[in-house]
């Protein structure tokens, strides 16, 4: 590559893309051109990015010719037909869709973790893991690294974003809804009714509620979301048989995910030295000061790019395990800011270990 590659960003429109577009903005600049491209419905509109308004083009075949790297940020069908498209004409492809995820020839990296595995990509493709996963497993890592990990129980407190604008959307019009009735969550229903059937892409009413459920149906009982956490966290940390158990469940809140940890490890753990291996951890904000009420909360930690990590304390009944909260911006270091990481990192390589 030269010292100017072109980066493509597909699906610049979106929740997602446009959260890429200012972190571009802001970021140390290695890009030459930036070509936006997206679906019929967004070409010809302007998107600013690094400072100058870019038109964005049309998702064909030879929209990625020259390109170096192509980020997609659009839905799973999309990057399952386009992606390997990309990668044929030439262009290392990061997909933050779930297309691509499972698939042993594609990496799944996390640029704070397991940066080396971006030279392993035989089929030009690179994945970015999910945002519940990235939002916790960024803390996890250190955590691992110093005491090694053997087990985690989650329980992930995810934003109606992750369901993307309908999500963000559909809270909004029920929080119009029940607004001013000091009376409704007091009687079984009653929310229902006055929320009636905008739901948007949730199967329950999330306001003044949470859903404990976020994907699709999978195998005995677990859903597609729960499972995936189960599937990255192993497969990040290089740890096949990593013990995982995960209760997703949705909040009504905006942005921010938000995971419950039980962390159980293969040697004593000492709260104190978690919070020092966390502390000068990349990617990781430290707020665990609870006498003061300062917590790692969603409400803080939206708009910014760190794992906000708190409220860490040794298990009351294994030496070897610890609890703690963890929360960041699903639609930063969730979604776009690891994808940006990962495009900078195919550029401008650190060195093979």
């Amino acid at each position: 590559m030269g010292p100017q590659p072109t980066l493509a960003v597909v699906g610049a429109t979106g929740a997602v893309g446009t959260v890429l577009c200012d972190l571009l903005s802001s970021r140390r600049n290695v890009w030459g051109e930036i070509r936006l491209l997206a679906s019929a419905r967004s070409v010809g509109r302007q998107v600013r990015c690094r400072g100058e308004e870019l038109t964005v083009g049309a998702l064909t075949p030879e929209a990625f010719d020259g390109v170096d790297v192509a980020v997609f940020d659009v839905p799973d069908e999309v990057s399952a037909h386009w992606a390997p498209v990309a990668a044929e004409r030439g262009a290392v492809v990061v997909d933050n869709s779930a297309a691509f995820r499972a698939d042993r020839d594609v990496p799944l990296v996390v640029p704070e973790i397991n940066p080396e595995q971006v030279h392993h990509r035989p089929r030009g493709i690179i994945a970015n893991a999910s945002c519940t996963t990235l939002t916790m497993i960024v803390a996890i890592a250190p955590l691992h690294r110093e005491y090694g990990l053997r087990e985690l129980v989650l329980a992930s407190y995810q934003a109606v974003s992750g369901a993307g604008q309908a999500g963000v959307d559909a809270l909004h019009l029920q929080l119009g809804k029940i607004a001013g009735d000091r009376v409704l969550g007091s009687r079984p229903g009653d929310v229902r009714q006055a929320v009636g059937d905008e739901l948007g892409p949730f199967p329950a009413p999330l306001a003044l509620n949470v859903v404990p459920w976020a994907g699709s149906p999978a195998e005995q009982g677990w859903s597609s979301e729960e499972l995936t956490v189960r599937n990255e966290s192993r497969r990040i940390l290089g740890l096949p048989d990593l013990k995982v158990s995960a209760t997703c469940v949705r909040v009504p809140v905006v942005t921010g995910h938000s995971v419950a940890v039980h962390a159980v490890f293969a040697t004593e753990v000492d709260a104190e030295g978690a919070r020092e291996a966390l502390r000068n951890a990349p990617g990781v904000i430290l707020v665990d000061d609870p006498a003061a009420g300062e917590f790692p909360m969603p409400i803080d930690a939206v708009g910014t790019d760190p794992s906000w990590v708190g409220r860490i304390r040794r298990a009351v009944d294994d030496p070897r395990a610890l609890d703690l909260f963890v929360t960041g911006d699903n639609l930063r270091k969730g979604a776009a800011l690891n994808t940006a990481q990962i495009a900078e990192l195919v550029v401008n390589p650190r060195p093979r270990p």
